[in-house]
C-alpha cells in the first residue's frame, strides 16, 4: 500500500498535455506519459489529439420534500484517425467528421422506483462540441461548462424526453485530484492502456429538477471524472466493475475491478481512499476484495449484472478491516441503446454495524454488448 500526495493545480509555466506528448499509437493518437504537467483551466477542456475522452458526473440529490434521486451525465468524445476527416470531408464546413460525441443521461427516482435514461450521438459541429481552451462541452441542449475558473464552479444541464430536466451548479468541496502512478492511470498490461484521470471527488450540488409531477429544488453531492486516453483497456480484458463512494465522514473511495473474461481481477485493478484533506491512499488488487453477492437479469437485454457487491478493504485511518455493502436503490438501472451497461445509485452499508455510512454509484460495463471493445 502506498500513499500519494494530492496533485494540486500545475504552476503557471507548465505546458498543456497536448504540447507535452511525443509517443503516438499506431493510428496516430497521442499517448499519456508520466509526469506530464497540467495547465488549468485549459486541461479541463478537450484534447482532440487523444482518441478517447469523457467527462462523467454522478450524484445523489434530495428535493425539499425529501424525495431522493440519483443522476448520471456523461459526455464522450471519440476521434477518427488523423487524416480520415480529410479523406471524407463533408461539403458543409459547419460539420466536422473527425470528432464524434456520445452523451448519456439518466435519472433514478428512488421513491417511485422508476429509472429514466437517454443516449445521444452527434458528429462535431453545430449540435455537439467540446472547447479546447476550457471546460465547455455540449450535445444538443445538454451541456457542462465551467462558469468560474477561479473557484472551478461548474454548471450542468441535461434533459430526458419531454418531462425531465436537471439544471445544477457544482462547487468543489475538495481540490482536484489526479489518479495513477506518476500522473498516469494504467488500465491493463498493454503499455498504451493508460489515461490521465482527473477527478473532483466531492461537489456540492444545488439546482432544479423538473419531472412530470412538477419542479423541485434539489441539493446533494456529486462526483466528476475527466479521463483522457487513446486506448482505455488492454485487449485481454472484458470490461470493468467500478464505484465512486461518498462516505458520511467526509472521505471518498474510488474502486474498480478491471475484469478478465472469467470475471477475475486484473493486477491493475485499484482501490483508492481520498481523505478529508484529499490525500490519496492506493491499494493494489491484492489488498482489497470485490465480492459480487447478488445478480439481476435485465428484462430488456437479458444481461445478468452483479448489482449488489461487498467491498472488503482496510481503513487507512483506523487500520481496521472494513466491509462495505453497495445496495442499489432499485435493480433496473440499465442504460440500453447503442451501448448497454448498468449504472446505478446505491446506498452504502457497513456490514459490521448494518448501518448506512454513505452513498455510491456503481458501474458495470462489458456485461452486455462489449463496451470494452469500443475503448481499445
Amino acid at each position: 500500500m502506498k500513499t500519494f500526495p494530492v496533485i494540486f493545480l500545475a504552476a503557471a509555466l507548465a505546458l498543456s498535455l497536448a504540447a507535452a506528448q511525443q509517443e503516438l499509437t499506431d493510428d496516430g493518437f497521442r499517448v499519456p506519459v508520466p509526469n506530464a504537467p497540467l495547465e488549468f483551466p485549459r486541461d479541463h477542456g478537450s484534447h482532440p489529439d487523444y482518441k478517447i475522452e469523457w467527462w462523467y458526473l454522478t450524484g445523489q440529490v434530495a428535493a425539499d420534500d425529501g424525495r431522493a434521486f440519483g443522476y448520471q451525465a456523461t459526455f464522450f468524445r471519440r476521434a477518427a484517425p488523423p487524416g480520415a476527416a480529410d479523406a471524407a470531408a463533408p461539403p458543409n464546413k459547419e460539420f466536422g467528421s473527425d470528432q464524434f460525441f456520445l452523451a448519456h443521461a439518466a435519472l433514478t427516482d428512488a421513491g417511485s422506483k422508476q429509472f429514466h435514461h437517454q443516449q445521444r450521438l452527434n458528429r462535431g459541429g453545430w449540435d455537439a462540441h467540446a472547447a479546447t481552451e476550457g471546460l465547455d462541452v455540449r450535445n444538443g441542449n445538454w451541456s457542462l461548462r465551467m462558469t468560474d475558473p477561479a473557484t472551478q464552479t461548474m454548471e450542468l444541464r441535461i434533459s430526458i424526453g419531454g418531462d425531465i430536466s436537471l439544471a445544477v451548479t457544482l462547487v468543489p468541496n475538495k481540490p482536484l485530484v489526479r489518479f495513477g502512478q506518476d500522473g498516469v492511470s494504467r488500465k491493463g498490461a498493454h503499455p498504451q492502456a493508460t489515461s490521465y484521470y482527473l477527478t473532483f471527488t466531492r461537489l456540492a450540488t444545488r439546482g432544479t429538477l423538473r419531472t412530470a409531477s412538477g419542479s423541485a429544488s434539489v441539493t446533494g453531492t456529486s462526483w466528476m471524472d475527466h479521463e483522457i486516453a487513446s486506448r482505455q483497456l488492454s485487449g485481454d480484458l472484458a470490461g470493468w466493475d467500478w464505484t465512486a463512494i461518498h462516505l458520511d465522514d467526509g472521505r471518498e473511495i474510488k474502486a474498480y475491478i478491471l475484469r478478465r473474461p472469467d470475471g477475475s481481477a486484473d493486477p491493475f485493478s485499484r482501490l483508492i481512499w481520498i481523505d478529508r484533506d484529499a490525500t490519496l491512499t492506493s491499494h493494489s488488487a491484492e489488498e482489497f476484495k470485490w465480492e459480487r453477492v447478488r445478480w439481476w437479469q435485465s428484462p430488456t437485454t437479458r444481461t445478468r449484472y452483479p448489482v449488489e457487491v461487498v467491498i472488503q478493504t482496510t481503513d487507512p485511518q483506523s487500520k481496521a478491516p472494513l466491509r462495505l455493502r453497495l445496495r442499489p436503490l432499485l435493480d433496473n438501472q440499465e442504460l440500453t441503446g447503442s451501448l448497454s451497461y448498468w449504472e446505478g445509485a446505491c446506498e452504502v452499508i457497513d456490514e459490521a454495524t448494518s448501518q448506512p455510512v454513505g452513498r455510491a454509484y456503481l458501474e458495470l460495463a462489458g456485461y452486455a454488448e462489449g463496451l470494452g471493445q469500443q475503448l481499445r
